[in-house]
């Protein structure tokens, strides 16, 4: 009850409040242990050999692989092999379970084949390359172990004699860090196989000869977490308060699903009402009676004093709400500049999304799901519904509400509106912008099109620069600290609309940096915010050289199918601009092997990628500065294609690109030698 809200006066006598809420509590309680143990999944820890913990979010199956309990991840299916062996498997391979860290996220597994034998030089038969769409990834205490088989080939160092060869040939062990510092590997071998060791494990057995203490490497495993970032319906299920699981139907087939606590088993999660039942009943009835009761006397001295203050819900216009709700004044006119945002009632955006129906999403990122609608007036909107259960997503919703009310850009994305925070869910209403994300057409749904030229993509890094050089400049600034690929959509004509502000900071014009814990995207993270815990101006400039890494290679910004040392988008980018090797990673599909401006015009911008990927934040140049050559780029290269291919052929740089001053001593075109310049391996 609102502590400004007076009792009225003269009231009867009757028994003080706090006495029958003394009653109520242990009602309430009863009902919360009856609701909290009661997952029609059972979050039970079963044992199987010297596995003691398999539990949520793993589950255990007997070798016909009918399970004990469903509650757990699909793929997280755990046969008790024998009764004594516990069994994952992942892709076509089985890995022995030996050990589960539920605190730390962590499974410990070893390559059953290996395990199976008593061999002290196994050989490994398969590749360890299962991690794709998993809700598993290598933990930070793996390396990688490359074992080169019968291999005719003249090295002497790092061979195993212990493994079985062919007259004549030979087999060798490599750790990445002796494959990087070694520009000869063994070739002409029957198998190349990578498998991940422990690295703690690894690094011991160098004063002892790697070769000698193969067999008890790869006996002793390796590592993987867990996350359900990667499972959607996962994700959606336990962010709603939920356990994901299989739900076994009649025909004994199975089905992903959601178990509420409240004993309902739903299809994507428990954040709708709750059906009444009747195993709960006497407490649960009593417990719901009282409390409707003085719920009920709550509302209506809330509903009298709301109306004695003429403060409607309804209200269409936000300008008094948004003073309430932040103090950020314009310096210059000295008063509120929201510009006009209205308020949505939960009903009518409810109606405009056809109850929120999985066929209207547009897509969910960590605060929400985006749904598509169609307003009462006609008008095609974005509604974007925070998740209930993100703790920070007032502060989400004020932060969208305070930065797009007070600024307009053309290629930032138009706030509509919002409800009300007396409302039944925070909802945020935007502009529809039909062409999705840039990573949908990068490396998404719809890369298979091959809409974006090379062209295209400069436009959108420059306007992407061109919005977050905006921000950067009104006052107080704007940090955004999400830029990436999935937050910038494009319109009908492919122009840029920079969206979700929810983790953006206002930056006090008087300091060099903000002192806070790192927040953002894997892939995106300035490596110096994530270490220090200070963000600056330059944060977003890193994002945003992942972005144009993003635009120059059509590849995701963390990708765990790539080779290890490549996994991170930034980290191969330096690599191969540093290195010279620039054509691996450009995007085929682009010309820049039969374009010579093309050709030209990517160098450029790779430049400018790896100037905003310095891992030393001064390092890297305002945004301004990278919107300003960018432009130069843009507009040299629509001269070049206007007069043809004149300075094509000229042999040097005397066409393209002549006025446009370098960023950087040497062409990425060459070995770069920079001291400042170090990969990201933190995420």
């Amino acid at each position: 009850m609102p502590s400004q809200i007076r009792p009225p006066p003269s009231p009867p006598p009757r028994l003080p409040l706090p006495i029958p809420l003394l009653f109520l509590v242990p009602l309430f309680s009863i009902a919360a242990v009856g609701f909290a143990s009661d997952y029609a999944c059972q979050e039970l820890s079963t044992s199987c050999g010297e596995v003691t913990n398999i539990t949520y979010p793993f589950w255990l199956a007997n070798d016909t692989a009918e399970p004990v309990t469903p509650c757990g991840y699909p793929d997280f299916m755990v046969i008790c092999r024998d009764n004594y062996t516990p069994i994952l498997s992942l892709a076509t391979d089985n890995y022995t379970v030996t050990h589960i860290d539920l605190d730390r996220h962590i499974i410990s597994l070893a390559d059953a084949d290996i395990l199976g034998i008593t061999d002290a030089c196994p050989r490994v038969r398969h590749n360890h390359t299962f991690l794709t769409n998993s809700s598993l990834a290598y933990a930070p205490s793996d390396a990688n172990l490359t074992i080169f088989f019968n291999c005719s080939d003249a090295l002497t160092e790092h061979t195993v004699p212990c493994l079985p060869h062919a007259v004549g040939k030979k087999s060798f062990v490599l750790t990445d860090e002796m494959m990087e510092s070694n520009s000869y590997v063994p070739r002409n071998c029957e198998a190349v196989i990578v498998a991940p060791v422990l690295k703690d494990h690894l690094n011991s057995l160098f004063e002892y000869g790697l070769a000698n203490g193969y067999g008890d490497l790869l006996h002793e495993g390796f590592e993987l977490s867990w996350s359900a970032s990667t499972n959607i319906t996962c994700r959606r299920c336990e962010q709603s308060g939920g356990r994901c699981g299989l739900n076994y139907t009649s025909s004994k087939t199975s089905v992903v699903a959601c178990f509420c606590s409240d004993g309902r088993i739903e299809s994507y999660n428990c954040s709708g009402n709750s059906k009444s039942k009747l195993k709960h009943g006497i407490i649960i009835g009593v417990a719901a009676s009282v409390g409707f009761f003085f719920l009920l006397c709550a509302g209506f001295i809330y509903y009298r004093h709301k109306k004695k203050q003429g403060n409607s819900p309804s209200s269409k216009s936000l300008m008094q709400n948004l003073s309430s709700m932040s103090s950020s004044k314009d310096p210059e006119k000295g008063g509120s500049t929201h510009f006009q945002t209205h308020l949505f009632s939960y009903e009518e955006l409810k109606e405009a999304t056809n109850h929120f129906d999985e066929s209207e999403e547009l897509g969910d990122g960590g605060f929400g799901t985006v749904y598509k609608g169609k307003l009462r007036d006609g008008r095609i909107v974005a509604v974007k519904r925070l998740y209930e259960n993100n703790y920070r997503r007032v502060e989400q919703f004020r932060n969208e509400i305070d930065i797009l009310s007070r600024h307009r850009h053309p290629n930032l994305v138009d706030l509509y509106g919002c409800t009300s925070r007396s409302e039944r869910e925070l909802l945020l209403v935007y502009e529809f912008v039909q062409n999705g994300t840039v990573a949908d057409h990068l490396h998404g749904s719809r890369a298979s099109e091959g809409i974006l030229t090379w062209p295209v993509r400069l436009n959108i890094a420059v306007e992407t620069a061109d919005a977050l050089a905006y921000l950067h400049a009104v006052n107080p600034p704007i940090i955004h600290r999400d830029v990436k690929t999935s937050n910038i959509l494009l319109d009908g004509c492919f122009n840029v609309k920079v969206a979700d502000f929810g983790l953006s900071r206002l930056f006090p014009t008087d300091v060099t940096h903000i002192s806070t814990a790192p927040q953002g995207t894997p892939g995106y993270l300035d490596p110096e915010y994530h270490q220090c815990y200070q963000l600056t101006d330059k944060s977003d400039v890193y994002s945003f050289g992942v972005v144009l890494v993003e635009l120059i290679s059509s590849k995701p910004a963390v990708d765990i199918t790539r080779h290890r040392k490549d996994i991170n988008l930034a980290n191969m980018a330096v690599d191969r601009i540093q290195n010279g090797e620039l054509d691996q990673l450009v995007d085929e599909g682009l010309g820049y092997q039969s374009d010579e401006a093309i050709r030209k015009m990517i160098t450029m911008a790779a430049e400018v990628a790896f100037r905003c990927l310095q891992k030393d934040g001064e390092m890297r140049p305002p945004v301004k500065e990278v919107l300003d050559t960018l432009k130069a780029i843009q507009s040299e290269g629509s001269k070049a294609a206007k007069e043809g291919k004149d300075g094509a052929d000229n042999g040097d740089d005397a066409g393209l690109l002549k006025n446009i001053a370098p960023m950087s001593p040497d062409s990425v075109m060459n070995r770069w030698v920079s001291r400042y310049t170090t990969p990201n391996t933190s995420e």
